[in-house]
Formats: structure tokens, sequence, C-alpha cells
């Protein structure tokens, strides 16, 4: 029977052919990626060049070539190849090669033009991997600049057609029209059943949870096996630690229980992929790898736990690792599909329907929140390390590409330009991430390099290797010895990098000082003795499971952390003891800090690594003006209150802020906010000659001197005349002026003021004293700016009610013919 994909061939070659770029959106099962590059292969555009297919992942890229030579009548590596890192099966006489997207991310660095190469496939890109976005976004530069010829066509299941497109037009031949094909698959119907695991009980831990789940798993899996008594079943969980141990769960099921991850080695994957040879049901534990890149024949069952594992990096605190989230609502109908690819199926869902509306649309695209780090090392050696020059389907985020950019500097494998060393060169021949690539390189010039190399392959598997006691990353080396993916990469990079020796063997104590030189902000100091809890070098906090023997450990290198949902520390998943012996880049400071808790400037000799102290002791002679600059510090975090203010200096300050508002430069502000901003320029020098350290030394400072440093010639003159503190009163007396308030106040007894008219000004005469006439016991009787217009008014209603309490003082009717009158003195 001829598959959907087979009646658009034709038309989607000429189209190629045409304008050079192209969108083939078809769902799994319809002959996409078996079809459609045999066909391109045959068009007579395409000359002597090469088809190159991209997959995202090893086992997809190995089936589908393997798919592709039977369909040729040949074996893979005669007319269909493949290359992947360390396990290329190609040949001069090859014209479909599948390569996994990162081979093609390093052609194209290698070799910006692809000559050779007549087209390119992006097979599923809607699972929007870093290697694919780059990719596109190479091939694109390169059919723009360099190589008109060259064709591009994007395959996927489920896809945004208008973004993809968009981005194609940018590149398409006779004005930006990009042929778009869909094809209907043939789809069955899939019963879908919701099986929510019963609620766990209040305060289970992490740990706990998981394994509720996968017991939960497990029952399903049992479940579907008796109620759907023909076909296999393929559970998808988030990640090979999961695999495993349902897999213990499920012995003596009624079944051949085969795991399926990118970690297996080939023939186990090909087992999983295969009939079972005795003719029993399979049941398949599989990570994402097997949701629509993989056709597993005989499928009926779909048991879908709802989680999977991705990529989070948060650039603000400088932390990466793998996360485990709940699925998208796309996600899971792929899930479900791979039930109904012969005919009607079954999925269980371990979720209930109202969960499933509350789940993400759909898995946002890698670019968006994985750590960009071997991104950055590809920008830099394309030649634009910005990535301002390339067409992006979604650019990568200004923050994390930052943080990827300044990780590189610190590694030494970009300069000052972010072109790429010798070194960046070499670590990027390794085809690692630069964390790792740096660590081999680093520890091969040191005589670690087989060690190192052994860490590296065993950290690029996404579950760290196979299972341990704990985090410890040196109890993992042993599954090295083991057959599989992780001993076959570090064989090759062995080879590579020239050491000799067996994976999984050798003396494993230097794990920690190979791996803090790719994770130098990941060391890690004990906070409390024994309790797990760390601060990175980053500065930021993490923890180890409860119980962990690391935790004995002073120092460890963190090299795989999860920072939990809901905040707070960070997990640490893997790591590795190490002396400080073995950090490069201490640092010995001296540190003269306020000591808020004693009151009183701290000075002490301190080792650091990034945010670690790593030891301590005091500083006999700390450099010059530290103290004064610490003092000056614990001032600004108590505030000016804590100062010796006096009456003379806080009205000083009341004239001094008075003429700032009313006149302006070149008055001072002396407000709280500037008056800190410039302490070490007014109080500083006063700090020093009175030789203060404790917050109980500052009693002792002169403010008076300090402040008048605030004031050049000849303001301290003029202070007086425009802001003088007293002003003379008709009784004679000179009575003083408050300048705390908005306005200033002359407050004087009423029969002190007989026969005033005119109201006092300062400032050149520019503002008026607001006059507060105090009764003879002192209290306001009146406020006024308006000496004049009191008496004339107010002031009757005054005498009236003042004469009857107070009749042995003088309430004149006529108060500007009556002369004033002195304060009477008090009996004695």
């Amino acid at each position: 029977m001829a598959l959907p994909v087979s009646a658009i061939l034709g038309d989607l070659a000429d189209a190629l052919g045409e304008r050079g770029v192209a969108v083939l959106s078809a769902p799994p099962g319809t002959g996409k990626s078996t079809l459609v590059p045999l066909a391109l292969a045959a068009a007579p555009w395409l000359g002597d060049g090469r088809v190159l297919v991209l997959e995202p992942r090893r086992l997809a890229a190995r089936a589908v070539a393997r798919r592709l030579a039977q369909l040729s009548g040949e074996p893979v590596g005669r007319r269909v190849g493949h290359r992947m890192r360390g396990d290329t099966m190609v040949s001069e006489a090859t014209v479909v090669e599948v390569v996994t997207e990162g081979v093609l991310t390093r052609m194209a660095v290698a070799d910006p033009g692809l000559e050779g190469v007549g087209a390119v496939i992006f097979d599923e890109f809607h699972e929007r991997s870093l290697d694919a976005d780059l990719g596109l976004a190479l091939c694109l530069e390169a059919r723009t600049a360099l190589r008109p010829d060259l064709r591009l066509l994007v395959m996927s299941a489920t896809l945004d057609i208008d973004g993809v497109a968009g981005v194609l037009a940018t590149a398409a031949t006779d004005g930006g029209v990009v042929p778009v094909v869909e094809v209907m698959g043939r789809t069955h119907p899939v019963d879908v059943r919701w099986v929510p695991p019963p609620p766990r009980p209040a305060g289970r831990r992490a740990g706990e949870r998981e394994a509720d789940h996968e017991a939960a798993v497990a029952d399903v899996v049992r479940r579907a096996l008796a109620e759907v008594p023909v076909g296999d079943v393929l559970v998808f969980l988030p990640g090979a630690r999961e695999i495993r141990r349902v897999a213990q769960r499920l012995g003596g099921a009624p079944a051949a229980v085969l795991p399926l991850h990118g970690s297996l080695p080939p023939a186990d994957q090909d087992r999983a992929l295969a009939p079972d040879p005795h003719g029993r049901r399979k049941v398949v534990l599989a990570t994402t790898i097997a949701q629509t890149s993989l056709t597993i024949e005989g499928v009926t069952v779909v048991v879908d736990s709802g989680y999977t594992r991705v990529a989070r990096f948060d650039p603000r605190r400088g932390l990466g690792g793998l996360h485990t989230q709940r699925v998208s609502r796309a996600a899971a109908t792929q899930r479900a599909g791979r039930a109904g690819r012969l005919g009607p199926g079954v999925c269980y869902r371990l979720w209930s329907e109202v969960e499933h509306h509350h789940l993400a649309a759909a898995d946002l695209p890698e670019m968006a929140t994985a750590d960009l780090a071997s991104l950055a090392l590809d920008l830099a050696r394309w030649g634009d390390p910005g990535g301002d020059q390339l067409v992006w389907l979604d650019p990568p985020p200004p923050p994390a590409l930052a943080a990827a950019r300044d990780l590189l500097a610190r590694l030494s494998l970009v300069d000052d330009r972010g072109r790429p060393t010798a070194e960046g060169l070499a670590v990027a021949r390794l085809g690692l991430h630069p964390r790792l690539g740096h660590a081999v390189v680093a520890a091969t010039a040191r005589g670690h390099g087989g060690l190192a190399c052994d860490l590296a392959a065993l950290l690029e598997q996404r579950d760290g290797g196979a299972a341990g006691s704990g985090a410890d990353v040196r109890e993992r080396l042993a599954g090295l010895r083991a057959p599989g993916r992780a001993r076959d990469e570090a064989r090759r990079l062995r080879r590579r990098s020239g050491v000799g020796g067996t994976p999984g063997t050798g003396d494993t104590n230097a794990a920690g000082a190979v791996l803090a030189r790719a994770w130098p902000d990941r060391v890690a100091r004990r906070r409390d003795g024994g309790s797990g809890r760390y601060l990175l070098a980053s500065g930021a906090g993490a923890v180890l499971a409860p119980g962990d023997p690391l935790a004995g450990h002073e120092l460890l290198v963190a090299v795989d952390v999860d920072r939990p949902p809901g905040g707070g520390d960070a997990r640490i998943r893997l790591a590795a003891p190490v002396d400080e012996a073995d950090l490069v880049g201490t640092e010995d400071v001296a540190v003269v800090r306020w000591d808020p808790r004693q009151g009183e400037v701290r000075a002490r000799r301190e080792r650091h690594y990034g945010a670690l102290v790593l030891a301590s002791g005091p500083l006999a002679a700390p450099p010059a003006g530290s103290e004064v600059a610490a003092l000056l510090e614990g001032v600004a975090q108590l505030g000016l209150a804590v100062l010796a203010w006096t009456p003379a200096t806080s009205g000083w300050r009341d004239r001094v802020a008075f003429l700032h508002r009313a006149v302006g430069p070149p008055w001072p502000d002396v407000g709280d906010d500037a008056l800190v901003a410039a302490l070490a320029d007014w109080l500083g020098p006063a700090l020093v000659s009175a030789g203060a350290r404790r917050r109980a030394d500052l009693v002792r400072v002169d403010l008076g001197p300090a402040l008048g440093t605030l004031l050049a010639w000849p303001l301290p003159r003029r202070l007086g005349e425009l802001a003088p503190t007293h002003l003379p009163v008709p009784s004679g007396r000179s009575v003083r002026v408050d300048y705390g308030g908005e306005q200033p106040v002359l407050a004087v007894r009423l029969q002190e003021c007989f026969g005033w008219t005119e109201t006092p000004r300062v400032a050149d005469g520019t503002v008026p004293v607001v006059i507060h006439l105090l009764s003879p016991a002192g209290r306001p009787l009146a406020v006024t700016a308006d000496l004049a217009s009191f008496w004339a008014g107010p002031y009757r209603q005054v005498r009236g009610e003042m004469r009857g309490r107070y009749p042995k003082h003088n309430w004149p009717e006529d108060p500007l013919a009556e002369p004033p009158a002195p304060p009477r003195r008090r009996r004695s």
C-alpha cells in the first residue's frame, strides 16, 4: 500500500527546484522520512550533489538510514549513509546522508558554502532543538550569500507553518513565495483513558513522590496488558533513571520489558524497535525519543506518565541542568498517536481530564530555555559572535547568550573580541559542550586526560550514566566498562586526545580537580556541618539529597544541578569532592567591612573563589583608607541620626537647606540622601581625625567643621547674611529664626512687637519670615507673614480674648501707638 506522502513527491521536488525552499507538513506514519529523501536524490536539479537529512537524535538517524538503505537495496554506507559523532558510514557512492543536527552545524562552520551538498532536509523540525535552529540559520545564510543552488526543505509532523515559511521566504527564489505542502495521514481512533494516581500522603519528599509515581506507572502497565489483549505497549517516562526503576517494578510481567533511550548501545535500541524474536508481547519503556522520530511496529497501547525531561538554564543564577516537568498538550497528542499507527489503539494517561486542560499548549523551543554555550562557540567560529547577521526563527535570548559568551571568556575559549582562541578551536573539534571540552583539553595537559575523557562521556548522557547510591559522579565511572554509547564515546575521546587506557578504570580521586576546570562557577562550599546545604561559587544555593555521603565533604564540584519549580536551593544531582589546592583562580584579598552586629569595622584577610570564602583570619594592617570607607558604610546603613548632632549643627543644616530651596545653586543639597551620597567627602576626613572605628566613636566627631567643608568661599560669610540665625525685634531683643520648616519662622511674644508693621525678610529680602505671635505664656496666638494686616484686623479678636486671661499684661486698643514691651523677667 502506498504511503500518503507518495502522491506529492513529484510536486515537492518540482517546488524545490523552482523556489529553492519548501515546507512539508505531514503527520507520523505518512512516509516523509523515508520516501522524500530518495525522491529528492532522483531530482534532476540535484546534479552531483548530496542530500543531507537531519534527524534530531542518533537513534532516529540510524533507523532512517537503515530504512532508506533497505529501500535502495543496498547496505548502509553505499548509496545511503549516516554520519554522527563517533559513527560514520559513508562512501564516495553516498548520495543520501542522514546526519544528526550537530553534524550539520560543524559541517557549515567548517565549510560555509556546504560544497557538494545539493539539498538539506530538516526532519522532525517541530522538536526545535538548538542545533536544528542554528543549522537552519546557517543554511539560509549559505543559500543567500554563497549557494543560491542549495535547496532547503523543512519537514514536520506538527509545525508553525507560517513562522517557518516566513523565515524561509528570506531565501526563496523569485519574490519570496514559499511552497507549503500538507499531507493528511491515515489516522485510527485512539481510546484515551484517564488514570490519575491516587492522592499522595502529605509531607512526602521529592524522592518519595517520584517512587509513588513510578509505582503508579507500573500498575497501569499491568492493567493495560490485562485490558488490551493484543499488541505491544509503549510507555513514556522522563529519563533513563525512571526507566530503570519502572523496569524493576515490572519484573514477572507477561511481556518482554525493554528500555529505549539514547544512552543504550545500538544493539539494545534495535532490540526495542524490532518484534520480539520469541513472539512475546513487548513493553517498551522509552523517553521522548519515541515520541515522533521512530516507528515501533506492533504498538497498540501507549501509557503516558505525563512527564518529560528538558534542559533549563537560568542566566541570572548561572544554573543549568535537566528539569522534569509536565508534558504539553501537543506532546501528549503525539504520544497518544503512537497507539493508532496500525489500527485502533488505547492511550492511558496518568492524569485527569481536568488537569489536561491546564497543561501548556506546546513545548517551548530549546533556544528559549537551554544553556547556549555550545551555540555561542559555534557562532564565534562562524564569525558572528552575537548572531546578529543570521535569520532566526527565534533569536537567541540576549541574557542567555550573554551568559554563554561570558562563560566562554572565563574558560579562555574566546578572546576579548569574541573570536575563538586556539583552545576554543581545540574544544570545538572534540564536539563536546564547551565546559567538558575545556576540561578534557586542560586535564590532558596535566596528565589526567583519560579520566577527563571518561567524565565527559559520562556527563554527556542526559542522566549521568548508570545509577549510583548517591550524587557522587565517581561511583558512575565504573559503568563505562559495560558496552554502550558512553563507553564508545569515552574511547573516541581518548583516541582524539591521544591518551590510552580502558574507560572506567584507574584512579578517580582527581575527578573533582578535572571538573572544577569545567565548572568553576559550580564549586560549592558546605554552609554548615553535615546538613548537605552548599553555597556555589556563582552565589546560588544548592543542597544534596538527605543522607547523601557527599555531605561530609567541605568542597564539591556540582556538575548537575536542578532548580526546583518552586524556587529555593538547587538540587545537586551529580558532584565530586575537590581539594582547595586543586582550584585554579583563588584570590587572597583584604576585606575591611562594617559589622552591623558588633557595631564596628572588622578587618580580615580572606581567600576567595568566586562567591566562596575559603579561609579567613585577622588583618593586622588594613589598606590605607579602608577602615574609614567601611565606617562610612556603617553610617550609611545606620542613618545620619547616629552622628552627634547639636542644636548648632542641626540649625546650620536647616539654614543651608532653606537657601538650597529658596535660592538654589551654589547652595548645596544637604538632605539625607545627598549627605549620605557625599559621606566620603565631608565626613571621611573628620573620622580620620577622630580615629573612629566603632559606632561609639562617632560621638567624638565634631560635625561643625565637617559640614562646613560643604560650602565654598564666600558662602560661609554669605550664610550669615542671607539666613541669619537671629533677627532683632522692636523690644530690643535678638530672637532665633527657625529654618526647619518650609519657611523661616520667628516666634516672639506679641507685646514685643507693638508698632512693628514691616514683616522681616531674609535671602536678600526675597523670602518673608513667618511671625508666630505668642501669648505671655509662650503659646501661639497668631501666625502671620503680614504684620500690618494683623494689627488692622485679627488683633482685635486676640485682644478681646486675652485681656481677661492676662489682665496684668498690656493689650492696648491701638497697638501701633504703643511702645513694645520687653519680656518680663521671672521672679527667682
